[in-house]
């Protein structure tokens, strides 16, 4: 597996490294003890899948707060998406910034998503399908979540969204939820464990 830290700290883009031959190829794409030797938590609580079937399904910015925030080792396993997380670390140098990057079954590319950060991807392609490896079993009433279109965020979705939940588009505005996500994914967490 082949490890590169993106633009924010703590998150990786994790390529398998196929060995091929005639039949194919094999790939490991996960492996906990090359997980651990990159100081990336490897406890997997749940796995999970989502199926999309049109292109222009958007899902997201989704994530959990502490003390039931979640890593998630996110792959496509077929079809593509525009994946994009967003850090939510208050301490952090890059507290709100985004990074991006296509998840598909051809290029199978995995991307680790660290505690604390938001996550949400659009569909490149009908019939997409992710999987997940998450660090916590789900708990609906830490959910959280950022409106795909904010424009503090400045994501710029590669095509238009043509599938999107009530419940996503009704997230308020970061503006509106700042000083509660500053308090309970930073310091003030320790309120809430």
């Amino acid at each position: 597996m082949i490890f590169a830290e993106t633009s924010l700290a703590g998150a990786y883009t994790v390529d398998v490294d196929r060995r091929k031959d005639d039949r194919g190829y094999v790939a490991r794409m996960f492996c906990a003890e090359e997980f651990s030797a990159h100081g990336l938590r490897s406890m997997v609580a749940q796995a999970s899948v989502s199926f999309n079937a049109k292109q222009g399904t958007l899902r997201g910015l989704h994530f959990q707060y502490p003390p039931a925030a979640e890593t998630k080792y996110v792959r496509c396993t077929k079809g593509a998406v525009f994946d994009v997380i967003v850090d939510l670390r208050p301490e952090s140098a890059t507290y709100l910034e985004h990074h991006s990057v296509i998840l598909s079954a051809d290029n199978g590319r995995g991307l680790y998503v660290p505690k604390r950060f938001a996550h949400g991807f659009l569909t490149l392609e009908d019939d997409t399908e992710l999987t997940y490896l998450i660090s916590e079993s789900h708990t609906p009433n830490a959910e959280g979540g950022l409106r795909y279109d904010d424009p503090m965020l400045r994501v710029d979705w590669p095509g238009p969204v043509r599938a999107v939940s009530p419940r996503d588009t009704a997230w308020r505005s970061i503006r509106e939820i700042e000083s509660e996500l500053k308090f309970r994914m930073g310091l003030g967490e320790a309120a809430y464990c």
